[in-house]
C-alpha cells in the first residue's frame, strides 16, 4: 500500500475514533447531570410527602391545593407533594414508580406538543436521555381508556431502561404492580402484557393509537391484540371499563424495535 493511502485512512480512522469517544464521554456526562437532577426532583417530592411545607395553601378539610396555570390562567387541583414541582414546570401531569426498578420519575404533557420531552428534560433544556411524558391526545385526569407514556431506553439504565426486566416472566411474577400518581391523586395498575413490536409505519401494531374505546368491541380488540403478542401469559385479562397504561420504550433486538408493558387500574 502506497504511503499517502496509509496515511489518508490512518487519519480517517482516528477522527472516527476520536469522534465516537467524544460523543461517548458527552452521553455519559449529560445522562449523570440529568440523573442527579431527576435524583434532587424525587428527594423534592419525598419530602414533601414526609413534611409538607406550612406556607403551602391548603384548604380546610380539602386534600388539594389550588394553583393557577400560567398558560390558561384556570385554577388547578394538585396534591401538596407536587406543590414545589409544578412550580417549576408547569408540563407535570403525575409522577410514575415501579417497585422493584429504578423507574421512580415525573411525569410530563406538553399540550400540542407530542414529542417536546423526547429530548428535553424536566426543565425544557435539551437533553439525551429527555423525559417521560404521555402522548399528547390521553387524558390522564378522567382519565382516557389509555395512556400511553413515552421513556428512553437508556444504556446507563436510567429512565425507561428497566423495563427490559419484564421479559422476563419470574420478574413480572414478583413486580406487577406500576404506581401512578397525577397531580390529583394515586392509583396503582396491574401489568397484564408485555410485549414487542416495530414502530415501522405498516408493519407493526399501532398501540399508542388506541385512547379511547369507541366501544367494548375496541376495547376488547385492543386487550386481544396486547395479549396475543404478549411474551408470556399472565391471566390477567382486562375487561371494558377498565382503565389502562402503556409503557413504551425501545427495542433494541428488531429493526425501530419497541417494548411495550401494558397494565390495567385495580385502584
Amino acid at each position: 500500500m502506497k504511503k499517502w493511502i496509509y496515511n489518508v485512512l490512518l487519519a480517517f480512522f482516528a477522527v472516527v475514533f476520536l469522534g465516537s469517544s467524544a460523543m461517548l464521554v458527552y452521553y455519559f456526562i449529560d445522562g449523570s447531570a440529568q440523573d442527579a437532577a431527576y435524583n434532587a426532583l424525587s428527594q423534592m417530592r419525598e419530602d414533601a410527602i414526609k413534611q409538607p411545607a406550612t406556607n403551602i395553601p391548603v384548604t380546610d378539610d380539602s386534600p388539594w391545593v389550588t394553583v393557577t396555570d400560567p398558560d390558561t390562567g384556570e385554577d388547578v387541583l394538585i396534591l401538596p407533594e407536587f406543590f414545589q414541582l409544578y412550580g417549576l414546570n408547569h408540563d407535570l401531569v403525575g409522577w410514575l414508580t415501579i417497585p422493584g426498578t429504578k423507574i421512580d420519575y415525573p411525569v410530563l404533557q406538553k399540550p400540542e406538543g407530542e414529542d417536546y420531552y423526547l429530548r428535553r428534560d424536566y426543565y425544557g433544556k435539551k437533553a439525551s436521555a429527555g423525559s417521560i411524558y404521555v402522548a399528547e391526545p390521553c387524558d390522564v385526569f378522567t382519565p382516557s381508556d389509555n395512556v400511553t407514556i413515552y421513556g428512553h431506553m437508556m444504556r446507563n439504565g436510567t429512565m425507561f431502561a428497566d423495563l427490559k426486566l419484564y421479559k422476563n416472566k419470574d420478574f413480572w411474577q414478583e413486580n406487577k404492580t406500576v404506581l401512578l400518581s397525577t397531580l390529583r391523586e394515586p392509583h396503582e395498575y396491574e401489568i397484564f402484557a408485555v410485549f414487542l413490536t416495530t414502530a415501522s409505519v405498516g408493519k407493526g401494531f399501532a398501540y399508542h393509537d388506541f385512547v379511547f374505546a369507541e366501544n367494548q368491541t375496541a376495547f376488547d380488540a385492543f386487550v386481544s391484540e396486547c395479549r396475543s403478542l404478549a411474551l408470556y401469559d399472565t391471566g390477567i385479562v382486562p375487561q371494558y371499563g377498565d382503565k389502562l397504561i402503556t409503557l413504551s420504550t425501545c427495542d433494541y433486538g428488531m429493526t425501530n424495535g419497541r417494548l411495550v408493558v401494558v397494565a390495567r387500574r385495580t385502584s
